[in-house]
């Protein structure tokens, strides 16, 4: 270390020094003492090591930032505690299940009930026929049965769980019987092989990529066999030469050789989706009248309610998967409780739910109602005449996203803006920066916004963001 380093080191500001100036600037307010003293040492620190690390690359080392800047550092980082990293954003880009932006948006009666029961105590797990203890399951599994055809229900906090739960339950220390060609990945590096070892279950390979017979589950099963198990390839489609065996006939050869068949249909839709020009993706119900014996699915789908893993099937199987303890890691809250239910009864009429769940109305709805809405905010965005923007109608195609229809291009109206004051990229960072977030894409180096993500209520995001961003050009 040399001795300009070696002075600058002496020169960095004392922790009392950074808080006497923070005081004089009342930082204090609402913060403990022992917070403020923290984040002191941490500006400190930095301002250290990039000492160290200008010396050690070489590099002009800069004298440290005196007591009035660092204070003014640890005053920022003050402040941000106080601003919620979790908020609401207008999603622009016609993704209608967007992962990163927290997939299907709650109906109104989900919140509602939401807010009901967490703001005093609830019977979560208490009978109030009996007056005893109850279970958290029976608060939705009487709708789930009902509307699916099941004998009974599990909720979990994600599929994830559900798969990994299911296959612990069933078949640790056993052979899962799987097709090749139904290995699949998903967001976030869920990969079934690896959650079947942390299952405990021993995957079992049967069939190539394109191609497996029953043949080949009939010549897998044997004494260590424990379950066999159908994924839904909700996420990507194998096309051309290909061959892959029906729920049914599994259901089949698991009834003859007496082992449980599970169906992880990934989305879990409860809607004949293809009655609306779209894709057809097998129904919950569907799956469950093959007989087969278990059936997982996510809850913030297809279904369009809160993050959940859901388990269905026969009875007797699930009572072996109850009693497991994974059970009581992976169970879900009273809030999942409350959205799950009310999302559900919407489901008790399904043209009701097609209607009234978000992301089943955004995925079936009319394009001409699409473009009505897109007409309506190219008038408002027109009205607050914005600087060097131009605006136009655009047909384009969303999509459904989330690792749902992977192929189904959904027709759309986009609006599209155009500026020359302000770049495409350098826009989109914008509308990224405003007090309630709007994120846009970028095509052909113009901005879009896709109505079918967005709603009337939302116009005001987008016209107060864009009226803010044209000021400061």
């Amino acid at each position: 270390m040399n001795d300009k380093t070696i002075q600058l080191l002496k020169t960095l500001p004392k922790i009392d020094e950074v808080l006497l100036a923070l005081e004089k600037d009342g930082a204090f307010e609402g913060v403990s003492r022992d917070i403020v003293v923290e984040k002191c040492r941490q500006v400190v620190d930095e301002m250290r090591k990039d000492i160290l690390d200008s010396e050690q690359g070489g590099g002009k080392v800069s004298a440290p930032s005196s007591a009035i800047k660092a204070a003014q550092k640890v005053h920022k980082r003050l402040l941000a505690l106080h601003d919620y990293s979790l908020r609401r954003v207008v999603n622009a880009t016609g993704i209608i299940l967007h992962t990163n932006l927290g997939r299907a948006p709650l109906c109104g009666e989900a919140l509602k009930r939401i807010i009901d029961v967490s703001e005093g105590y609830s019977n979560l797990e208490f009978n109030l026929d009996k007056g005893r203890r109850g279970i958290r399951y029976d608060h939705v599994k009487e709708i789930l049965c009902c509307v699916s055809g099941a004998e009974d229900a599990i909720i979990v906090n994600n599929n994830a769980a559900a798969v990994l739960l299911v296959l612990n339950a069933l078949s640790e220390g056993k052979e899962a019987i799987v097709s090749r060609g139904e290995l699949i990945e998903i967001g976030g590096a869920f990969r079934i092989p690896e959650v079947m070892e942390k299952s405990g279950a021993i995957l079992r390979e049967v069939g190539t990529t394109n191609r497996t017979h029953l043949s080949d589950y009939e010549n897998a099963v044997c004494g260590e066999t424990g379950l066999i198990l159908k994924v839904h390839t909700s996420n990507f489609k194998v096309l051309g030469f290909t061959d892959e065996i029906g729920l049914d006939q599994l259901v089949e050869l698991g009834e003859k050789k007496n082992i449980p068949v599970m169906n992880d249909l990934g989305s879990g839709c409860f809607v004949p989706l293809d009655q609306y020009g779209l894709e057809k993706e097998p129904t919950v119900q569907e799956v469950l009248k093959t007989g087969v014996d278990v059936v997982t699915f996510s809850g913030d789908k297809l279904l369009g309610g809160p993050q959940a893993g859901i388990i269905l099937g026969k009875k007797v199987v699930l009572d072996t998967i109850k009693k497991n303890p994974l059970n009581r890691a992976l169970r879900i809250d009273k809030l999942t409780l409350a959205a799950l239910e009310a999302t559900m009864m919407h489901y008790l009429d399904l043209d009701r739910a097609v209607c009234d769940v978000r992301v089943l109305r955004s995925l079936t709805e009319p394009v001409a109602a699409v473009k009505k809405r897109a007409d309506a905010l190219l008038s408002q965005l027109e009205e607050v005449s914005l600087k060097e923007m131009t605006f136009s109608v655009v047909e384009d195609h969303s999509m459904a996203g989330g690792g749902s229809l992977p192929t189904q291009e959904i027709p759309t109206v986009v609006i599209a803006v155009n500026s020359h004051s302000i770049s495409p990229s350098r826009l989109e960072r914008a509308l990224r920066k405003q007090e309630v977030p709007i994120i846009a894409r970028i095509c052909e180096d113009k901005v879009l916004f896709d109505l079918r993500t967005i709603t009337e209520e939302e116009f005001v995001f987008i016209t107060d963001g864009m009226k803010r961003i044209a000021g400061l050009l």
